[in-house]
C-alpha cells in the first residue's frame, strides 16, 4: 500500500498572507480521495522528530536557536515566514514524516510526503521556507542506522537544492543531483555531485531528453540502495517563481520516468512534494496529484 505523510498543522501558516500557497496541503489530499487515486487508509499523520535525528544533519547551536525562537534577524528574514512555535513544530512533523516514509518505502517500494522538500535548509541556517532539511535528515538516518550504505537524492524542483548540496559535500555515501533553472533562486548556487542548470523556458522535449540521458547513467555509476526524489512542480510554465517551461503533461512524464527507473532497478524511493507556485492553484494540485497517480500505477 502507498503510505502518505500528510501535513496536519499547515493551517497556522495560512494566516501570514504570503504568496506561498499553503492551501495545497489541504486540497491535495481531498483531490486524491475525490479522484479515487488514494483512500483514507493511505494517509498517516507523523509524530514530531527526535532531536538526536535532527542533530545528525543540523548543528546544535542552530537547532536550539530555532526551537527557542532566538534566531537572528537575518536568519528570520531568510525563512520567509514569521517564526513561531507552530511553524517550528510543523518542520519537526514534516521531517519525521520523511523518516517514517523510508521504512514504508523499504517495505512497499515507495512512500510519499505531501509536504517536505525543504532543500534550502543548510546545516546551520534556514533558507526560503526551509528550516529542517527533511530528505537530508532522512538520508543520514538511513546511513547512521545502517539501513542503507549508499543514498541518492534526485532533486527536480526548479530551485537548486543548495542546502542539501552543502550538507553532503565531501560525504561519499550520499550522491546529490539537482536539475534546476539556471537563473532561479538561489542566485549563489552550491555544488551538488551533479548539477544541470537549465535555460529559461526549457520545454518538455529538452527537459525529458536530459533526464533520460543523465539519470540512468548516474544511477548505474553510483548504485544507490535508496533514492529520495524531490518532485517540485514549480517547473511548470505557469509557475510564478519558476523560469522553466514544462507542461503539466511533461511534468507527469518526468515523474513517470524517475519512478519507473526506481521500480525497474528495485530501489526504494521516498518522494517529497517540494515547491509549486503556479498562477492558478488548480495547476498546482493537478500536477501534484499526477505524481501520486503515477506512483499508484507503477508500484501498485
Amino acid at each position: 500500500m502507498l503510505k502518505i505523510a500528510f501535513d496536519p498543522i499547515y493551517k497556522h501558516n495560512l494566516k501570514v498572507g504570503h504568496r506561498f500557497p499553503m492551501e495545497k496541503y489541504e486540497l491535495l489530499p481531498q483531490q486524491l480521495l475525490r479522484k479515487n487515486i488514494c483512500e483514507q487508509a493511505h494517509f498517516f499523520a507523523p509524530t514530531a522528530i527526535e532531536k538526536k535525528h535532527v542533530l545528525s544533519t543540523h548543528c546544535e547551536t542552530y537547532y536550539e536557536d530555532l526551537v527557542h525562537l532566538t534566531l537572528g534577524k537575518l536568519e528570520r528574514r531568510q525563512i520567509g515566514f514569521p517564526l513561531s512555535e507552530e511553524l517550528v513544530k510543523r518542520e519537526h512533523v514534516i521531517a519525521q514524516g520523511t523518516i517514517q516514509n523510508t521504512h514504508f518505502a523499504m517495505e512497499h517500494g515507495i512512500s510519499m510526503n505531501i509536504a517536505g522538500g525543504t532543500h534550502h535548509a543548510y546545516r546551520a541556517k534556514p533558507g526560503a521556507f526551509c528550516m529542517l532539511n527533511d530528505q537530508s535528515i532522512a538520508a543520514n538516518y538511513l546511513i547512521d542506522n545502517k539501513l542503507s550504505k549508499k543514498v541518492m537524492i534526485i532533486d527536480l524542483d526548479v530551485h537548486q537544492g543548495d542546502g542539501t548540496a552543502s550538507i553532503f559535500q565531501g560525504q561519499d555515501s550520499v550522491f546529490t543531483i539537482s536539475f534546476h533553472g539556471q537563473k532561479n533562486y538561489p542566485f549563489k548556487k552550491q555544488t551538488s555531485d551533479f548539477d544541470l542548470a537549465l535555460e529559461d523556458h526549457t520545454n518538455d522535449e529538452t527537459y525529458l531528453k536530459a533526464l533520460a540521458y543523465h539519470i540512468p547513467r548516474l544511477v548505474d555509476a553510483f548504485q544507490p540502495e535508496f533514492i529520495f526524489y524531490l518532485a517540485g512542480v514549480d517547473v511548470l510554465n505557469t509557475d510564478k517563481l519558476g523560469r522553466l517551461g514544462l507542461s503539466i503533461k511533461g511534468c507527469k512524464e518526468r515523474d513517470r520516468f524517475v519512478l519507473e527507473l526506481c521500480k525497474n532497478n528495485n530501489i526504494p524511493v521516498q518522494v517529497s512534494m517540494g515547491g509549486g507556485y503556479s498562477i492558478h492553484l488548480k495547476d498546482i494540485i493537478d500536477a501534484h496529484s499526477n505524481t501520486f497517480e503515477v506512483a499508484q500505477e507503477i508500484f501498485f
